[in-house]
């Protein structure tokens, strides 16, 4: 009868172990969802936790570095869009010249959104409209043109890129050795 009462009593444990496993792994699932960025390309979680507790905590540790404000800042709302609340605040704290770089972060954490979360980014370009603030509308704008700019480009040049005639495998599916011997197409 001495093992009756212990199997009774650890039932109830096991039970409860595994139901906390599995709301941890539902929680880091949620959790995971809400990020738009790869693993490496995160904010930490005390990072994360340092600016929704204190959002000007950011502007006095970046003094008048505009550039790693906007980065610092667009990492941390394509980690984690849910911080977007933080912003309106930090917009609050800050100067009329540091908004602009923050309406740059917005539109810099937007694109990184597009692809991979359009809900997050829908989110962060309807946070900017709302704002209202035109010193942040014209980061965002500016920044717009920017990123547009850069891609047009990077694309244009991908497309006048003619084939080089040092390529070692040739034909459809690039499995036959090329002819080593062939002429290198001259440019126009």
């Amino acid at each position: 009868m001495g093992c009756g009462p212990t199997i009774r009593h650890a039932r109830p444990r096991w039970l409860a172990i595994v139901l906390a496993a599995s709301a941890l792994i539902v929680a880091s699932i949620g959790a995971c969802r809400a990020q738009c960025v790869e693993f490496s390309d995160r904010a930490s979680q005390l990072e994360l936790d340092t600016f929704v507790k204190s959002p000007s905590s950011l502007l006095e540790r970046l003094r008048n570095d505009k550039d790693k404000l906007r980065f610092r800042l667009a990492t941390y709302i394509a980690t984690n869009p849910s911080v977007l609340p933080s912003v309106q605040t930090l917009i609050s704290a800050s100067a009329s010249s540091d908004r602009s770089a923050i309406g740059a972060a917005l539109r810099i954490a937007e694109g990184r959104c597009t692809s991979t979360k359009p809900d997050a980014a829908r989110k962060i370009r309807d946070f900017t409209q709302r704002i209202g603030d035109l010193n942040v509308q014209a980061g965002y704008s500016a920044a717009g043109e920017d990123t547009s700019g850069v891609q047009l480009q990077s694309q244009d040049k991908s497309k006048a890129q003619p084939a080089r005639g040092g390529a070692l495998l040739d034909g459809e599916w690039k499995t036959k050795l090329a002819n080593p011997f062939k002429p290198v197409p001259l440019p126009n």
